[in-house]
């Protein structure tokens, strides 16, 4: 069973919003829109399909131009309140 805690709407803030969306979402879902989104835009690496190469609007997120699959969420938890 879902912790509740983990599917309640949680609200993105703007870096975030500018490649989700602005709407509060579940956690899962906003995981889920982070990778529609780099599918979309090529942006996991050619070579080590983990990694996640940023683009603009990634950059403002990560902090940094590449990231891995696994450090995703935590990275995500810092943009939702």
């Amino acid at each position: 069973m879902a912790n509740p805690k983990f599917m309640k709407p949680m609200q993105p803030d703007a870096d975030l919003a500018a490649v989700i969306g602005a709407e509060p979402v579940a956690r899962p879902t906003a995981v889920k829109k982070m990778w529609d989104y780099i599918k979309a835009n090529g942006l996991q690496d050619k070579v080590n399909k983990r990694n996640i190469n940023a683009d603009d609007k990634l950059r403002k997120l990560f902090g940094k131009d590449q990231v891995t699959m696994f450090e995703l969420a935590g990275i995500l938890g810092k943009h939702l309140k």
